[in-house]
């Protein structure tokens, strides 16, 4: 392997720089042109030439990488045609930066065809080299057209770069929340109460949506129904929360037992179907992370496969539920987020003891007195401390027993519930009542019923 002395010395010399392209093997060419670095004005361009038709597509790849460093705006059209014959989409994808590389107006016409272009990689490429001149007007309108591409990431960029400045708002500061919402548990339809919540009001929302008609407290009239209320609720969760925060949502499918041995159960997909609603309301998808429950706790369903052992009788215990992670879409990068902090707030937020490394959480279920279905205090603790900081309003709207603002009161967070059960809203008071903190910024949990609610928000 050639040192650094000695590929300085290839690039001062054109003559043994051509030679040693042409003799040795293509591995050898990879860790030599991956280490040229910075090329003298005055560098020989034959040797990269060569390498252009080399029949590795990586060699060809990094030839160019090295000659996009001059550059040159004679290389353009060697670009051009690269662009236009090679076989390999990594390799034109590099020329198209090369071109972008030079900011020569020379090249915006080159540029502007490649907007055309199949590979969404290369349009990407010819965007950000024709972004350097976009006060001229031309350039301008040949990149707005691209709002309505098909590429969604290139509507994106597009979006983002073009963007009307707003007016300036009297909203809140990022971190800041309403007061009247703080540590308040309403009773009531979450979509009558959600009416009375301001806009950009809670930082984090987690919430495991009531059962389709697998419970006592969540009867629906149809599947189709049910959908259709849980986009209502989560539309409404979309507005009210901050910009470029996270909404985690944990179901699973359902099975719903046959009514008699002469009719075959049904199994709901849940989280499938309303995964691409909360697509279509503005909800981004971040992740998805896998609940593992211990299989003893779960119902027994492989149990007449156990016996019989015959092929289509085959159905596993369903030890998992989704928790999917979503993000309200903005052009904005977290770091805007974090930065709209104080350094001591995100230092006092830090996650420094242990965490999951992995998207498979292994966390035992927790079985309550009055409610059928809870949160494991583990997963709120661990979903509030991952996805907000101390201080932020963190929303269930399915309250249930009331474990999510429980763990809420735990890490220095304020927490709003909302509960329509009048039972399960008595079980978030107790709940509540055995964790009591009185820190700096802690306000005693409030109760009220829609009409209270909407009395305060008024204030």
């Amino acid at each position: 392997m050639l040192g650094l002395a000695e590929i300085n010395s290839l690039k001062e010399d054109g003559d043994k720089l051509l030679y040693f392209v042409r003799s040795e093997t293509n591995g050898s060419l990879t860790k030599v042109l991956e280490k040229l670095g910075r090329l003298p004005e005055n560098f020989d361009k034959r040797a990269l030439y060569h390498l252009l038709n080399n029949e590795s597509s990586k060699v060809r790849v990094l030839a160019i990488k090295n000659l996009a460093k001059l550059s040159d705006i004679n290389l353009l059209n060697n670009f051009v045609e690269i662009i236009k014959s090679d076989t390999s989409t990594e390799v034109r994808r590099e020329a198209a930066s090369a071109i972008g590389r030079m900011r020569d107006e020379k090249t915006i016409p080159f540029q502007e065809e490649l907007l055309q272009d199949s590979d969404p990689e290369v349009v990407l490429q010819a965007i950000r080299g024709l972004i350097v001149f976009k006060d001229n007007e031309e350039v301008k309108e040949k990149l707005k057209e691209l709002k309505s591409h098909p590429n969604e990431i290139i509507q994106q960029v597009i979006k983002k770069e073009f963007k009307e400045k707003q007016p300036k708002s009297d909203k809140m500061e990022h971190p800041e929340s309403p007061y009247f919402m703080k540590n308040v548990v309403v009773h009531g339809d979450v979509r009558e109460i959600l009416k009375h919540v301001p806009d950009e009001s809670v930082h984090l929302t987690f919430t495991s949506p009531p059962y389709y008609n697998a419970r006592d407290y969540s009867i629906y009239p149809s599947y189709e129904e049910y959908i259709k209320f849980l986009e209502e609720v989560f539309k409404e969760v979309h507005r009210i929360t901050k910009e470029g925060r996270f909404f985690i949502l944990n179901t699973s499918p359902i099975i719903i037992p046959r009514v008699s041995r002469q009719h075959s159960s049904t199994r709901y997909p849940i989280p499938y179907d309303i995964h691409p609603l909360l697509i279509k309301m503005g909800w981004e998808f971040i992740d998805d992370i896998i609940w593992v429950k211990p299989e003893a706790s779960v119902k027994n369903r492989v149990g007449g496969f156990l016996q019989h052992r015959k092929p289509l009788g085959y159905k596993p215990n369903a030890c998992t539920e989704s928790v999917m992670v979503y993000r309200k879409k903005t052009d904005k990068l977290l770091d805007w987020n974090i930065r709209s902090y104080d350094k001591e707030t995100v230092e006092k937020s830090k996650v420094n003891e242990e965490f999951e490394s992995t998207n498979v959480w292994k966390i035992d279920p927790t079985f309550d007195k009055t409610h059928s279905a809870v949160f494991p205090i583990e997963l709120c603790n661990k979903v509030i401390k991952y996805y907000s900081f101390v201080g932020d309003l963190v929303f269930d709207p399915f309250g249930g027993s009331g474990t999510f603002g429980k763990s809420a009161l735990n890490l220095n967070r304020f927490f709003f519930l909302t509960e329509k059960e009048e039972k399960y809203v008595e079980r978030i008071r107790e709940n509540i009542a055995q964790n009591m903190r009185l820190d700096l910024n802690y306000r005693k949990p409030q109760f009220f019923d829609v009409n209270i609610f909407a009395s305060e928000a008024k204030k």
